[in-house]
Order: C-alpha cells, then structure tokens, then sequence
C-alpha cells in the first residue's frame, strides 16, 4: 500500500512539474510574441505581411492540420512562407528607406556568408 502512495506522490509531483514549465513557456512565448507584434508594426511592414506571419502563427497551435500531428512538414511549410514573406517585405523596407541595395543582400547579387564561414 505504501509503495502505491509512494508511487502516486512521485506521479503527481512530476505533473505538477510538467505544469509549472509549460506554463512559463507559455509566459515567456507570450511575452516574445507580443515584442514581435510591436516590432512588426515599428518597422512598417505591410499589413499582407503581418496577416501571413500570424496566419501562420495561428495555424501551427490550431489544432486544424494538413498532415496529422507527428508529421510537421506543413506546419514547418506554413512558417517558412510566412517568414519569407517577411524576409522579402524587410528588404523591400530596406531598399526604400536607403536608396537602394543593402550591401551583402540576396537583391545586390552576391551570396552571404554561412555561418561557419569567417
């Protein structure tokens, strides 16, 4: 019997635990999420821009999905357009507010450098 209390006492513990830590991330999520829409407006992205990027936002925490959960290629698909999308309205910001090409950009026709790369 005491083994059973025992064991019960470890389990619940380690929920307990498991809550805790998804709650703070969850904190913390939100409170970076919530920079990033501050950013987002600061910089002067355009509106189609920010819909695509929490439009993929949203659909990576829906439980709605493609492809069923195990598989996250079309919730990794999803970000890496949405993050496009942004990546090619930054350089566009960027273009317009200097004048012109940013040196070492994709636009300026040279390659950037790995990260590995010196």
């Amino acid at each position: 019997m005491e083994t059973m209390d025992v064991n019960l006492t470890v389990a619940l513990v380690v929920a307990a635990v498991a809550v805790v830590a998804m709650l703070a991330t969850t904190i913390v999520l939100f409170v970076k999420v919530f920079r990033t829409r501050a950013l987002l407006r600061e910089a002067g992205v355009p509106l189609s821009n920010r819909a695509a990027y929490w439009g993929a936002l949203i659909y990576v925490v829906s439980p709605v999905d493609l492809l069923p959960d195990p598989v996250y290629l079309d919730d990794i698909g999803v970000l890496l357009l949405a993050l496009r999308s942004l990546h090619a309205a930054s350089a566009g910001a960027a273009a317009r507010a200097g004048g012109g090409e940013r040196k070492g950009s994709r636009t300026s026709g040279t390659r950037p450098r790995s990260l590995g790369a010196p």
